[in-house]
């Protein structure tokens, strides 16, 4: 190569470096799987049901008879990671969504329609009819879906919207034989280790106080797979 190209090459690849440099630098445009966080800021716990499912227009469009759901969330907000355990039992057929995935929180009261702001991964069937997935996800978040502003539905959403106002969020899944929900259920707002979450207090993961969860009548379900969490996911990180 003649040597005056080779200024003009040096110079291309310290663009090249900068431009890779920025980019790493840059933050995250979708949510990212994490480690679970060793504490949270609140958790919450949603009983959904097909009773409870409402299409975009706010009318009752029940889901499927017989499917329940278990969505049991841990957030950390300082961190913006939410960990999730989701349970679908009774739930057949495909799923489907104009998102990026079918099962999400959406920004929306009861008997409310509202945007989707996080998308989880879909649960699985384990073999037996029951669906499941869990995991910890570190915003910020996206959806797949469009607003009418043009821009995803989780753009500047973050974890603190949900603590400050968790009855006004709920948990869904879809499917393609019900395309508004199959089943649904509003965020209730349940204690970690004792600590006044709503406050902002933090506590250690696994702290959930069950005894408390019984008297918020959330079920013996509930009270099981809230308090068991952490350690539940603790062992299969580690193998055992």
């Amino acid at each position: 190569m003649p040597n005056h190209t080779f200024p003009k090459s040096l110079a291309l690849g310290a663009t090249a470096a900068a431009a890779i440099a920025l980019v790493a630098a840059a933050p995250a445009t979708a949510e990212t799987e994490v480690a679970e966080p060793d504490s949270f800021t609140s958790a919450y716990t949603v009983m959904a049901t097909p009773d409870a499912v409402i299409n975009n227009d706010g009318d009752v469009t029940p889901g499927e008879p017989g499917a329940m759901g278990q969505f049991d969330f841990r957030i950390n907000s300082d961190l913006n990671i939410i960990c999730y355990d989701i349970t679908l039992t009774g739930v057949t057929g495909e799923y489907e969504s104009p998102a990026k995935t079918a099962t999400h929180i959406h920004e929306a009261a009861e008997g409310q329609a509202g945007p989707p702001r996080i998308a989880f991964p879909n649960p699985t069937d384990n073999g037996d009819g029951t669906r499941t997935s869990s995991g910890c996800l570190e915003g910020p978040f996206t959806t797949g879906l469009n607003s009418d502003a043009g821009t995803d539905t989780g753009e500047g959403f973050t974890l603190k919207q949900i603590e400050a106002n968790p009855a006004g969020f709920t948990g869904d899944s879809h499917t393609a034989d019900f395309k508004a929900g199959v089943v649904r259920g509003q965020l209730v707002q349940v204690p970690v280790g004792g600590v006044d979450t709503g406050a902002g207090g933090a506590a250690a993961a696994g702290g959930l106080d069950a005894m408390t969860l019984s008297f918020l009548g959330l079920g013996g379900l509930a009270v099981a797979g809230v308090a068991g969490l952490a350690v539940a996911r603790k062992a299969r990180a580690a193998g055992q």
